[in-house]
């Protein structure tokens, strides 16, 4: 064997060590359901309702598949009708698609309705039939069906709902939430500090009601 061959031999060895090493992907979830982000510098999602005028934020991770989330969604729904423009509401992607499989596909469905101006439209569909979706093999008809009720152009909708852009913006929220260590949804935030979930109204209302009195005392 020549000295020639060896140093090519060599050579090779080392441009496809090069190449495994800049095509590694993250290894943490990979459940196939394509929830890897191509893109590290995608901006959270920025859903909010009511205009906060007490400067009080309340933020949702939620799934839109997780049997918890959907108990707790006519609580929100009653938190927000009380205060109103008082304070604002925010969610935030966290599909669990380790436990849900079709935690992400949901996701989809809402951010691919936000490119049309109906993220909340879809996000109450989403929630208040989730039973009816959860566990199905291809939920997608029904989501169609969701987006035609909402008045969207469903050729786009279905154009929006497979985006790698549409994925990036679920992906980043995800590891947001990793990042603050939450491993379960709903998790709940009151300006930017998790609080331990309330049990019904009466719970929130004392944790919002302090944090109203403490923006005033500021």
């Amino acid at each position: 064997m020549s000295k020639r061959f060896l140093i090519i031999f060599a050579a090779v060895i080392v441009v496809f060590a090069g190449l495994l090493l800049f095509n590694k992907k993250d290894s943490g979830d990979s459940s196939g359901n394509g929830d890897q982000s191509k893109d590290s510098s995608a901006q959270l999602s920025n859903h909010t309702k009511g205009e906060g005028t007490t400067g009080v934020v309340l933020t949702e991770y939620g799934d839109y598949a997780c049997p918890a989330c959907y108990q707790y969604f006519p609580l929100v729904e009653a938190v927000k009708e009380k205060y109103g423009n008082q304070i604002k509401f925010q969610f935030r992607n966290y599909p669990l698609t380790e436990i849900h499989q079709n935690a992400l596909i949901g996701a989809r469905a809402a951010e691919a309705a936000d490119k049309q101006g109906k993220f909340w439209g879809m996000y109450t569909k989403l929630y208040s039939d989730q039973p009816t979706w959860r566990d199905v093999s291809n939920p997608a008809t029904t989501f169609e069906g969701y987006a035609k009720d909402l008045g969207l152009n469903i050729d786009k909708f279905k154009e929006d709902i497979k985006s790698s852009a549409i994925n990036d913006v679920i992906q980043a929220d995800r590891a947001e939430a990793k990042r603050l260590n939450y491993t379960s949804t709903p998790t709940f935030e009151i300006n930017g500090k998790q609080i331990e979930n309330p049990r019904d109204l009466a719970g929130f209302e004392k944790l919002i009601d302090q944090a109203i009195k403490d923006k005033k005392q500021q």
